[in-house]
């Protein structure tokens, strides 16, 4: 559609309403129309849609070259609840635990960015890419604490996320 558009500029075909929608939506730093349908809903500008797509791409490519990623940016995944099923089902199924009698457990880690994590856990996944909304997150004592004024939305911390039988969580404070 780019090259179309391009071609459509210099004269060497006709213009069309999508095409016109498409250059107009460029103007403007949207992602245009047409292309929208093929994408996850957004309501991202055109630049900021490149850079989440153009990582998400780059973690997708890693995991297909290399392996899993090592820290998970749950962020660029679809649909992150499938991933998350899939991690509980790999565990019941290495352990012999019920699958309905598993669930998952999460803890913050004092990581704070996915580089520092230099080793994948053997069941569970490292993951990044989850924010808070009126709190903040108190890396010393590792929990939560007022937000700062002015500051809405912050990163959270790498989150280990962990495969259990129900049977066994022990929740606590």
């Amino acid at each position: 559609s780019l090259e179309d558009l391009c071609r459509a500029l210099v004269g060497e075909i006709g213009m069309s309403d999508v095409l016109d929608a498409l250059g107009d939506a460029l103007f403007n730093a949207e992602l245009g129309p047409a292309w929208r349908r093929l994408c996850p809903d957004t309501q991202k500008a055109l630049g900021s849609w490149m850079s989440h797509f153009t990582h998400r791409q780059g973690q997708y490519q890693g995991w297909i070259d290399v392996s899993e990623p090592v820290c998970m940016w749950i962020s660029g995944l679809h649909v992150p609840e499938s991933y998350m099923t899939a991690l509980v089902q790999k565990a019941s199924r290495a352990r012999s635990w019920a699958l309905d009698k598993s669930t998952l457990y999460t803890k913050v880690t004092r990581h704070v960015l996915p580089d520092e994590v230099v080793e994948a856990l053997t069941y569970g996944s490292y993951m990044v890419g989850l924010y808070l909304e009126g709190a903040a997150w108190d890396h010393g004592s590792c929990m939560l604490k007022r937000q700062e004024p002015k500051i809405l939305v912050v990163d959270l911390p790498v989150i280990e996320v962990i495969p259990i039988e129900t049977s066994k969580l022990r929740l606590a404070g």
